[in-house]
């Protein structure tokens, strides 16, 4: 945590929400911790100590204030830390990954060793990747108390805990008294056909940009854009559910209805939803990193809460990639929708929806099918080769060490050039720092006088964004969609692909 304790202490007393997620407040006189907007009664310094994360407060001891709730602060930029292998972590804890294996196994998968890995946590987390996940369990299963009327055994089940008898006693330990006693809504009660949760997030957030650049790429039969809401269907392990995400701004929150019938991936799901719709964004941050160009300043100042769109999965942003390359987004999302309507999965009792088919399993990609689709031979070989070596290779999006190690990766994929593989980083991986230098968009937004950067100059430029390269591409893409959209259809040279 880079902020010193006087800081910290002011933003406390302050009760600046600007500070919510960025550090949490351990009070040593009661054991409890807090968010810096708490509404109790603000405790003297030297009863406090600041800590970087809810599980660097849990380890030590502390349990959540039951006013404040920590369990609703946006993620904070510091719980990422600023090590690349430690954001890669947090996000496969996030997916359950070590729900079934060990920190061992974690660390293989991050190709370094365990005695490391938790030496990076205590540095940049201030927590064991075990106390990070155990803690993530417990501040979603007291969120699925609060917000839900979930039966207990449910609540443990779709917050990650093994057992019922471990949900308790982790409660007891830490709350001193039973899980059902923290219930803010009437439990007991059968499962209602929807979860609806809120999904916090570090204001400003751009809603209508985000609906409108995942709109324009909705996959009919797949997902939806109604109104002021996003629709889609999904699957996750085994279980086919479907979710309803609307923005409810005085909340500082999106609100998510989750159908599933296997709560067990719940955590997966939200992890996902957090990852699409670009929750764990700091906007402050990235004002200050684009705020020194100028011509980027001017843009982040006209849209602050710009996000970047995430993808439900790399695979189907690879896929969605691929069918894009060399035509415009319209008739890329045209092509996704006739390979979700000839190869993804029907799923009854969603018609009245407007839904009704899942994204295709990578088994169902054969060259036959993809060629009937009218693609060029070079692409469909593409695309089922992609599809073979994910089968083959489940782990193949897993983030690598650094971001250019990454697209090295990636470029070995087939029909992956380096555009491509920025742009899976960007939306598939969430690679903050992604970049797209001969994009046809950007150099037209970044024109002087009629000239283009070139995708060197561009690059050069660019050094100063980082690690904010990728919102530095969407305020540019969104720049340039105002002023072409106007213009002939050959000379927008759309580039901003599915």
């Amino acid at each position: 945590m880079n902020l010193s304790t006087d800081t910290c202490y002011q933003a406390l007393l302050a009760r600046d929400a600007r500070y919510d997620g960025r550090f949490f407040t351990c009070v040593t006189s009661t054991g409890i911790y807090c968010r810096p907007i708490c509404p109790a009664q603000t405790p003297k310094l030297e009863h406090c100590r600041f800590v970087a994360s809810a599980a660097a407060a849990q380890e030590a001891g502390y349990r959540p204030c039951l006013r404040c709730r920590p369990e609703s602060a946006p993620d904070s930029p510091a719980w990422a830390g600023t090590s690349t292998t430690v954001k890669r972590a947090l996000r496969l804890i996030d997916e359950g990954a070590l729900d079934d294996d060990g920190v061992e196994a974690l660390a293989d998968r991050l190709g370094l060793g365990s005695r490391q890995l938790r030496r990076l946590f205590q540095r940049h987390v201030g927590a064991s990747p075990l106390a990070v996940a155990q803690t993530r369990r417990v501040l979603l299963a007291k969120q699925l108390l609060h917000e839900t009327g979930l039966p207990l055994a449910d609540v443990a089940l779709a917050s990650g805990f093994g057992s019922v008898r471990r949900f308790n006693e982790v409660f007891r330990k830490l709350f001193g008294r039973a899980p059902g006693t923290l219930r803010g809504h009437q439990g007991g009660a059968a499962q209602a056909p929807a979860l609806t949760l809120c999904l916090p997030y570090r204001p400003p957030y751009d809603w209508q940009a985000m609906l409108a650049f995942l709109a324009r790429r909705a996959i009919p039969g797949l997902e939806r854009i109604d109104g002021e809401s996003y629709h889609r269907l999904f699957r996750v392990g085994e279980a086919v559910g479907s979710v309803s995400v609307n923005h409810v701004p005085d909340a500082k929150a999106l609100q998510a209805s989750i159908r599933l019938p296997d709560l067990a991936v719940l955590p997966g799901v939200i992890a996902r939803l957090r990852r699409l719709f670009d929750l764990q964004a700091d906007p402050e941050a990235i004002r200050q990193g684009l705020g020194r160009d100028p011509a980027l300043a001017v843009l982040v100042e006209r849209r602050p809460g710009l996000r970047v769109p995430g993808g439900w999965d790399p695979f189907e942003v690879a896929v969605r990639s691929i069918l894009g390359q060399q035509v415009s987004v319209d008739a890329a999302t045209r092509l996704a929708g006739r390979l979700v309507e000839r190869l993804g999965e029907r799923v009854a009792g969603q018609e009245e929806a407007g839904l009704g088919r899942l994204f295709p399993a990578p088994e169902r990609f054969t060259f036959d099918e993809i060629r009937a689709l009218g693609m060029p031979g070079a692409r469909a070989t593409a695309l089922v080769r992609l599809a073979a070596t994910y089968r083959e290779q489940p782990q193949l999006f897993d983030r690598r060490l650094h971001l250019d190690d990454t697209v090295v990766h990636l470029c070995t994929l087939p029909g992956i050039g380096e555009w491509t593989a920025h742009y899976i980083a960007m939306r598939g991986l969430q690679e903050s720092d992604a970049f797209l230098p001969t994009d046809v968009a950007l150099q037209r937004a970044l024109a002087e006088q009629g000239r283009r950067p070139t995708p060197p100059e561009l690059l050069t430029r660019a050094e100063a964004w980082r690690p904010w390269r990728a919102y530095a591409v969407m305020h540019l893409w969104q720049a340039d969609m105002a002023t072409t959209m106007a213009r002939p259809r050959e000379e927008r040279g759309d580039a901003a692909l599915a």
